[in-house]
């Protein structure tokens, strides 16, 4: 799932991921797209890292990928 936050203010990326976060699986990702430096850090600070994995990419000057996906429960 990708979700464009182009020119999306905080904290309307993060609601937007919490949103879709409810419809992933274990091992599914979503990718959210955003022009804002902070974007990172507030998904970082709102979302527990013990469920989700988190990695950020910069494929251009001042746009960034973030991929964060659900990790599968270990027995």
């Amino acid at each position: 799932m990708i979700l464009n936050c182009l020119g999306d203010l905080c904290p309307i990326p993060v609601l937007k991921l919490k949103a879709a976060l409810d419809s992933i699986t274990p091992g599914e990702t979503i990718k959210v797209i955003t022009d804002h430096s902070c974007t990172l850090q507030n998904i970082r600070d709102s979302i527990d890292d013990q469920l989700y994995n988190i990695a950020c990419e910069e494929p251009a000057n001042g746009i960034w990928e973030i991929s964060i996906s659900r990790q599968t429960p270990s027995h």
